[in-house]
């Protein structure tokens, strides 16, 4: 296992990267959505740093926990994020109503995905509109663990320009939070997507990150758990990769 990460190091690295990324794009500044999760305020933290007046945090419910939205603006208020709300409940419903089609049980655990990740997919729109007004990059929050499992929706909360928290697993980002002063409720908040009620990262994948984590980082894991990652990324690939285009 690697020692303790440098977390004033890695700090530094990944505000200046996300610098050096705008800078490239010939850019103003970043945008991203602030769910009031882990990741996200740690996205939010970064960028805070990076570009103090170029930086804006889109608080997006879509028929979301009160919680969570208590938790983006206590995120919020600890870090001094410039922030925009915008209710998607209204457009989630319109939008619903247009595509569910007849003979199909929306009652169904496929259903019930199908419809939860509509969710993602309009905010990757709402942060797309900020990013062309203000002429902004936007930032993801996924991070190693879940990018490696295809823990995230395809043109949703995976659709952005950065992804500063690629490389760290979920301890890392644990770590790193605590040192950028993310409230501490955030950090020991149990991990989930926010999709539905009592959704829960863990239960969907069948194993803990701790277990997930100690994979990535080079330790062992049961073997039943390792199957199940390593199923969990092959099946996922498409998510990781650029759409294919013919070599002919």
């Amino acid at each position: 296992m690697p020692e303790k990460m440098d977390a004033p190091g890695k700090a530094k690295s990944l505000i200046q990267w996300i610098r050096d990324r705008v800078s490239e794009a010939r850019v103003q500044g970043v945008v991203y959505g602030l769910s009031g999760g882990l990741d996200s305020a740690l996205v939010g933290a970064l960028c805070q740093r990076a570009f103090p007046e170029d930086s804006l945090a889109v608080i997006m419910p879509c028929y979301s926990l009160d919680q969570d939205m208590e938790d983006a603006r206590l995120v919020a208020d600890v870090l001094g994020l410039k922030t925009k709300v915008v209710v998607l409940d209204q457009v989630y419903d319109i939008l619903r109503g247009q595509l569910d089609p007849a003979g199909l049980d929306i009652s169904s655990k496929k259903m019930q995905l199908t419809l939860a990740n509509m969710k993602p997919r309009l905010r990757m729109v709402v942060l797309y509109y900020y990013a062309s007004i203000h002429k902004y990059l936007v930032v993801g929050g996924s991070n190693k663990s879940e990018l490696t499992v295809g823990y995230f929706t395809k043109h949703g909360d995976g659709g952005s320009d950065l992804i500063p928290l690629g490389n760290l697993v979920k301890c890392q980002v644990r770590e790193l939070a605590r040192y950028l002063c993310v409230p501490d409720k955030i950090i020991t908040k149990p991990p989930s997507a926010g999709l539905w009620e009592n959704q829960n990262d863990e239960d969907d994948f069948g194993f803990t990150y701790a277990m997930l984590d100690r994979y990535l980082l080079g330790g062992k894991v049961p073997e039943d758990v390792k199957e199940k990652i390593e199923g969990m990324r092959k099946g996922s690939g498409h998510k990781r990769r650029t759409p294919p285009i013919p070599d002919f």
